[in-house]
């Protein structure tokens, strides 16, 4: 035989080298198809339940057709990229593919926390690929003959896969785990002698008998709101307020966004009358799966008290799935809609409380109002509050407004902020009563939003307003609604969140009713004596169920001395000539306000102590007040709104001194727990171990404080409130930390 040449030897051993990698690839090849068994219907059925949840109120037609396409454009793009790796050949094209439609379906699920989504992916990639790949080895006989160590080794990590799949589905299904105790109860820290009052539960049902009716355009898109009792209302053009109206969706409601309809759901007291006027408004939820039932509560609680109170259908402004094309064709700019759509609300309301005959005639005070809003609800009542007393819509001069009716009230719940901005601007409102309520424990609005407009509101000197916010340990985003429920996301996006902490939902709307019955009892109905209610929460305490509460409280008898708005000078204050010092402070800075996802526009001053560098001083931030300033009288209260700002270490209750000194230098000095203590920074673990850090935790939600002046006199009887003239925060009781303190004033009695 001639003797081969070298070319011929190297393609030789490269033809042994291609056969040997053949040979192993056919060896592996059942295993790559257990893997794609395994990872590929593990996501199909995860991606099929979290279709059918969020096409759930559709036809069974429309879910078949939604669902293909979905699942046909996942595997598109997959295959795409699949045959992207091919070219490397490191994996087979049909698991990469398989692998890539899968992380697509999985994303699909978590798309709320897109970084988990991918961690979930990875590890049923590993978990599910991993055990599909030894079952089918090992049911296609790839083991019969192997060594006795070979299958050990093949049983054990099968063993091992299977347990790690089996909890980590246990986790996805589990709601979590209650490890954060619930800390300071109401009920333990405000006591009950302290609080000795006469006061009638707000959220006890009324005498009036509840009569219910509907109302709503002819041959509507809903049937409850054309029945033969309903009444009948004309369609409205919104089309200025809204953009991108599809027409999936034109064919799902009936009707365009120039025909939008004006139905509700109306709870009455039956009697002479005239009653006050509650409308309330419904948040961003499934557009099929209609929110505006989910108020029934309340309403019936309110009639039975007095007031109509209608909650209105806006279902057709929120995103639904199907008609969106799965998020890709959104309708736009709909939140000036749903604020607009209030106040054409209340026009036919001001119609039917003027015509004979009908059954609302005379029988509705237009002097009387409160708008009610949850979630986008909650912004679309500052919108409507604006646009009420505008002349024109900020986007276009050209459609005129001419409302002008006497809104008193509006409330918001878990309501957003920002997402709509007339003329580029934040909503500034004025002379107004507001409520704002919020959940630690929200899983949609997560941090704090309304506090922003709560902020922004004002009042004129001689007006009779007040505002306050409530933050409630253990609330969601959706038990407000007993439609919602206690699910703030969509699908499986839920099963990342740590539900178990949550309050019961009878409990949550127990809190909301006690305390817009409250607020709308002072607001409209001039029973000043709840007010003390929002002003210090120890008075609803019996009514209240016992969990933690932060509450914050304004209103127009006060005078600000210090609002950090004014400029960046850390020694000025906001009276001309008034003056602020520090000494032995670690930190002192004016700065805006930081909740969890940024800054916000109002302003505050950190201050920062720590006794054990002090020195032997006393840490103290002083306010010197101008000297044309007048005293203060002996029932008047020195108030602030104060906030912890310690994210690290334990939390604890924080106390300090607050002193006054007159002009003879006679200084009176009460402790903050007299009326109580700080509350530490409140911490809603919303995500499940071990992804809780993944969001933030906790921010700073400010607490009001009243002192009376009465108080200092009775601890020094030389010191004179006429001549009153600084005011001092000593820390001293509290070893070490950190506040915001904003919005120092003082406060004179409501006047009768």
């Amino acid at each position: 035989m001639a003797q081969l040449t070298q070319t011929e030897v190297e393609m030789t051993r490269f033809k042994r080298r291609l056969y040997g990698i053949k040979r192993r690839m056919a060896a592996l090849t059942p295993g790559w198809k257990g893997a794609c068994a395994g990872i590929g219907l593990t996501a199909l059925v995860l991606f099929l339940f979290q279709a059918y949840y969020i096409l759930e109120f559709r036809s069974i037609g429309e879910k078949l057709l939604g669902t293909a396409l979905l699942l046909a454009a996942f595997l598109l793009v997959s295959g795409l990229l699949a045959a992207m790796f091919h070219l490397i050949k490191k994996l087979p094209t049909r698991y990469v593919w398989i692998a890539l439609a899968s992380m697509l379906m999985i994303l699909f699920c978590f798309i709320a926390a897109m970084l988990i989504g991918i961690l979930i992916w990875l590890a049923v990639l590993v978990v599910c690929s991993g055990l599909g790949a030894l079952v089918y080895r090992w049911s296609a006989g790839k083991y019969r003959e192997a060594r006795f160590r070979s299958r050990a080794v093949a049983l054990v990590l099968a063993l091992f896969m299977l347990l790690m799949g089996l909890t980590g589905g246990y986790w996805l299904l589990s709601n979590g785990s209650t490890e954060q105790p619930v800390g300071y109860l109401l009920q333990e820290l405000k006591t009950a002698e302290r609080y000795a009052s006469d006061l009638a539960n707000p959220a006890s049902k009324g005498t009036y008998k509840i009569g219910k009716i509907t109302y709503g355009s002819a041959d509507g898109y809903r049937k409850e709101f054309n029945q033969e009792n309903s009444l009948v209302t004309e369609p409205v053009n919104g089309s200025a307020f809204v953009d991108n109206w599809s027409s999936l969706r034109k064919s799902t409601f009936g009707f365009g966004s120039d025909r939008m309809p004006l139905n509700g759901h109306v709870s009455y007291p039956e009697g002479d009358g005239p009653f006050p006027l509650v409308i309330s408004v419904h948040g961003n939820h499934d557009a099929t799966d209609y929110s505006d039932t989910g108020y029934e509560y309340l309403g019936e609680l309110l009639a039975s008290r007095g007031y109509i109170f209608i909650s209105i259908d806006e279902n057709f402004l929120n995103s639904s799935p199907y008609d969106d094309l799965m998020l890709l064709n959104t309708l736009e700019a709909e939140n000036p809609a749903r604020g607009w759509l209030m106040l054409e609300h209340l026009k036919v309301w001001e119609q039917w409380n003027t015509s004979p005959g009908n059954p609302f005639y005379e029988k509705v005070d237009m002097n009387q109002l409160a708008l009610l809003g949850h979630s986008r609800g909650g912004e679309a009542i500052t919108s409507a509050a604006a646009f009420n007393r505008m002349s024109a819509y900020p986007e276009d001069g050209n459609i005129k407004f001419d409302y002008g009716f006497n809104i008193r009230s509006i409330i918001s719940i878990a309501g957003t902020d920002g997402q709509y901005k007339p003329a580029g601007q934040p909503t500034y409102l004025k002379n107004l009563n507001f409520l704002a309520l919020q959940g630690a424990h929200d899983m949609d609005v997560s941090s704090f939003s309304a506090a922003s407009q709560y902020n922004r509101l004002s009042f004129a000197k001689d007006s009779d307003f007040f505002k306050s916010s409530v933050y409630i340990y253990g609330a969601n985003h959706g038990q407000f609604n007993t439609t919602w429920g206690d699910k703030d996301s969509i699908g499986l996006n839920n099963k990342l969140y740590n539900i178990a902490q949550l309050m019961p939902p009878n409990e949550q709307q127990q809190v909301a009713q006690v305390l817009i019955s409250a607020f709308l009892d002072a607001t409209l109905k001039g029973a000043d004596e709840y007010r003390a209610v929002f002003a210090d929460l120890g008075y609803a305490r019996e009514w209240l169920p016992n969990t933690m509460y932060v509450s914050n409280y304004m209103d127009s008898q006060t005078t600000l001395l210090s609002n950090y708005q004014e400029d960046v000078d850390p020694g000025s204050s906001s009276l001309p000539g008034g003056e602020w010092t520090g000494e032995h402070l670690e930190q002192w800075s004016e700065q805006q306000v930081e909740m969890k996802y940024g800054p916000e526009l109002y302003r505050a001053v950190q201050l920062g102590w720590d006794q054990a560098t002090a020195g032997g001083g006393v840490p103290a931030y002083t306010l010197r007040l101008p000297d044309n300033q007048v005293g203060a009288g002996s029932d008047s209260l020195i108030v602030f709104d104060m906030a912890d700002q310690n994210e690290s270490g334990e939390p604890a209750l924080i106390d300090m001194n607050v002193a006054l000194e007159d002009t003879q230098g006679h200084v009176a000095t009460v402790a903050l727990s007299k009326v109580s203590y700080l509350l530490p920074m409140v911490t809603g673990n919303l995500l499940k171990f071990p992804f809780t850090s993944f969001t933030p935790t906790k921010e700073p939600v400010f607490q009001s404080f009243a002192i009376p002046v009465s108080e200092f006199v009775a601890a020094n009887p030389e010191f004179d409130p006429s001549e009153w003239r600084s005011l001092s925060f000593r820390f001293e009781l509290t070893p070490a930390g950190t506040v915001l303190l904003r919005e120092v004033g003082i406060r004179e009695p409501v006047k009768e």
